[in-house]
């Protein structure tokens, strides 16, 4: 029999043997989280600040056999192999089985190749994201713990509809990156025949599409929620809105976190509706409210939340924004912003620079370091700002009014 654990940074997954010098770091290394006041910048606390001697002794190393190189070289095979999986639904399948089953037995219940489907296992195997024991001369699958719970639909900390929506909607759109960056804009219209002028009208394009949006933003809320909401201490806000709340996900968490307080999702009617229907859950404290907070008025409150909305829009319409959320605003009141935060150099995270890069390939906006925001808030009216990384995807910033 032969079990190994899920390492959540493997070590040369795609290549079985590497030197012992050779130098292996996760790109996506977390950080403790940290809470800076306005203006401070902290650089020195940051690894962006070593890269430049990280980079020459991986240089050093690689210089031998390139293993680090043909790792990321590889990386969106083997992001393939992993959406593939989900796509197919064979964690789903693996989790309702109470025993390991053959690659025979997986393709006749999700009507593959044989062929096909015992390489893929193999592959989930070599990247350790499945298991395999050997029976009677039969090789016997079965899912480790973080598939059955990070990658199967029936999980409570699911990201299948996030894998789904990288693979069918942003793994085409980074197909067109080179355009995007020779440009400087958006692949909409190249990828998907839509205006790129109107972001969103690609995003929910149909009812289909808009669903797999929603179902990324639930994913990703379910995930890091509850680190967001208790970066800072928001019990003093008696009244919290969510812009753009769209499935309630993190307003959930915000009600979790403060029962006390009453939280409302403002977002589209199509939206409002969509999460209804599809989002709901039993006892659900959160409120749901229809608007447009460019065009229409958005409803009073103590706190206000934009959660990876900042990132989308060019700085004038964030300025727009934040204006028109300030003067709503009650005094002594704040707006919390969620963001997947640069680093002061622009040299990390790396997250933060592909999702940067996301934001060129897809919308209009970027990411920005904390110092940005800063500046953007305090233009608008905002003082008093407060920057916290959570060592996750994404960063918190909170500013009063």
């Amino acid at each position: 029999m032969i079990r190994r654990p899920f390492s959540v940074h493997p070590r040369q997954q795609l290549l079985n043997a590497a030197p012992r010098h050779a130098t292996s770091w996760p790109f996506w290394a977390g950080k403790k989280s940290s809470v800076f006041p306005t203006g401070s910048d902290h650089l020195g606390v940051f690894p962006g600040n070593n890269i430049g001697t990280m980079a020459e002794h991986l240089s050093q190393s690689e210089l031998d056999y390139p293993f680090k190189l043909l790792e990321y070289f590889n990386g969106f095979r083997v992001s393939k192999v992993i959406f593939s999986a989900c796509e197919l639904g064979v964690f789903d399948l693996l989790l309702r089985s109470q025993e390991p089953l053959s690659a025979q037995h997986i393709a006749r219940e999700l009507s593959t190749s044989v062929d096909g489907m015992e390489r893929l296992l193999d592959a989930l195997v070599g990247i350790e994201i499945l298991e395999v024991e050997t029976t009677d001369g039969t090789a016997l699958y079965s899912s480790t713990d973080v598939a059955n719970l990070y990658l199967a639909k029936g999980s409570g900390k699911s990201l299948h509809d996030m894998i789904i929506y990288q693979s069918q909607t942003i793994y085409p759109l980074w197909n067109n990156m080179v355009d995007a960056v020779r440009e400087g804009k958006n692949q909409n219209e190249k990828t998907f025949g839509l205006p790129p002028e109107d972001i969103f009208q690609a995003i929910y394009r149909s009812e289909e599409e808009k669903l797999k949006f929603m179902g990324l933003m639930n994913s990703s809320w379910v995930l890091d929620g509850h680190d967001i909401v208790t970066a800072f201490n928001l019990s003093c806000f008696q009244e919290i809105v969510d812009l753009g709340g769209c499935t309630g996900a993190l307003a959930r968490e915000m009600a979790k976190a403060y029962p006390s307080s009453s939280v409302t999702v403002f977002d589209l009617p199509q939206i409002v509706e969509t999460a209804q229907k599809h989002f709901s859950q039993e006892n659900n404290t959160v409120v749901f409210q229809s608007g447009d907070f460019f065009s229409g008025e958005i409803p009073p409150a103590d706190l206000y939340v934009l959660a990876r909305i900042i990132h989308d829009w060019p700085e004038e319409k964030c300025l727009t924004l934040l204006r028109k959320i300030y003067d709503t605003c009650k005094p002594g009141g704040g707006v919390l912003l969620v963001e997947a935060m640069l680093f002061e150099n622009r040299r990390g995270p790396v997250m933060a620079q592909i999702f940067s890069l996301n934001m060129l390939v897809q919308a209009e906006g970027r990411e920005r370091p904390p110092s940005e925001y800063i500046r953007i808030l305090n233009k608008t009216g905002f003082h008093n700002v407060q920057v916290c990384r959570t060592g996750k995807s994404y960063d918190a910033i909170l500013a009063i009014r």
